[in-house]
């Protein structure tokens, strides 16, 4: 049993990936975690969405809360998702960045204000070795979006050809690939002779870590439940 004076214990489900190596570090970095794959108080799992059965199998099984940060899961996932957070608390973010969260909160107040007279178009760039598109972040702000306005997300997802006039009340997205672009995301609301342009921009994972060990923290002691980064920014 973990007490109060203690680091909080984190297993990585993919300690070799990218995430897991900075979270690694960021852990290293802090006084209030460690990591510790054999009696964790938390499970981070962000590898790949063939995995998340077994990520999930192992929280429930060991009775221990799970963040889960894996980007383009398929339509099964939800289910997969609400059926362990029955069971065990369960935090899914596509983006752990405290930043991005906030954004969020932003951009769903912003077209509860403007309404859908504003068009709303959502462009992001990531790095060459992406392979989900929109990302899962894109798809985040969408859905902020959606709720702001009240309705369900009527996505227009690359646009190529003729005829291509705008749905009402769709919403845009356009994905960039190259370089090593660590995450950019543009949510543009375009009026009548203005625009309000929100921007988030990723200069390291490193964001990305300490936002989930944010996550970690929040859920300790946490119900069984299912859970996202705004939660996190709302107990802070």
């Amino acid at each position: 049993m973990r007490t109060a004076d203690q680091p909080i214990r984190i297993s990585l489900f993919a300690p070799n990936g990218r995430m897991g190596k900075a979270i690694a570090a960021a852990a290293e970095a802090s006084p209030a975690f460690a990591i510790d794959h054999d009696h964790a108080d938390v499970i981070l799992d962000f590898s790949a969405p063939a995995a998340l059965p077994a990520s999930l199998d192992r929280a429930v099984s060991a009775g221990i809360p799970i963040l889960i940060g894996t980007t383009g899961l398929d339509e099964t996932a939800d289910a997969r998702l609400s059926e362990a957070s029955r069971q065990v608390p369960v935090l899914y973010a596509p983006n752990t960045s405290l930043g991005v969260a906030l954004l969020a909160v932003l951009v769903q107040r912003a077209a509860q204000v403007l309404g859908p007279e504003w068009d709303i178009e959502i462009t992001e760039t990531h790095h060459r070795m992406k392979a989900d598109a929109p990302s899962g972040t894109a798809l985040l702000l969408g859905e902020a979006a959606a709720q702001g306005r009240g309705t369900n997300v009527n996505a227009q997802r690359g646009r190529d050809g003729t005829d291509l006039k705008r749905q009402p009340g769709a919403i845009g997205f356009a994905s960039l690939r190259g370089g090593t672009v660590v995450g950019e995301h543009d949510v543009l609301f375009l009026g009548p002779e203005e625009r309000l342009i929100l921007s988030h921009r990723a200069e390291s994972r490193m964001i990305f870590a300490r936002g989930a060990l944010a996550g970690a923290r929040f859920l300790i002691g946490r119900p069984a439940g299912l859970y996202s980064m705004r939660h996190v920014i709302g107990s802070l």
